[in-house]
């Protein structure tokens, strides 16, 4: 998490993991991190700093079609967001219902 070092993407995700689990088992950072021995400082740091790194994605991204063959009229889209979940879209969709159900989909679920 040090300025200027290489992100570690397997300790990002295993903070990630421990973060999660403790969102669904209900206990205290305090219970949670003892029962793990984790460190709470350690806990905290990581916490905001994903939350910091999760802001800083961007909420759409630039999608660039690769072949020659486009979807043929009428074929519906697939939608894949973080964490692997998958919104598939009916042709003729809205854009600004589209969008409203990624956020929502996206959001961080509350503390």
């Amino acid at each position: 998490m040090t300025q200027g070092k290489p992100r570690d993407a397997r300790k990002e995700q295993q903070w990630r993991r421990w973060i999660a689990d403790w969102r669904a088992s209900g206990l205290s950072v305090q219970a949670f991190c003892a029962r793990y021995g984790l460190s709470q400082a350690s806990f905290y740091a990581w916490r905001r700093e994903l939350q910091r790194r999760d802001a800083e994605l961007p909420a759409f991204v630039p999608v660039r079609v690769v072949g020659a063959e486009l979807p043929a009229r009428g074929s519906a889209l697939e939608v894949v967001l973080r964490g692997g979940r998958t919104v598939r879209v009916a042709p003729g969709f809205d854009a600004a219902t589209l969008q409203q159900v990624v956020a929502a989909l996206e959001e961080e679920p509350a503390c």
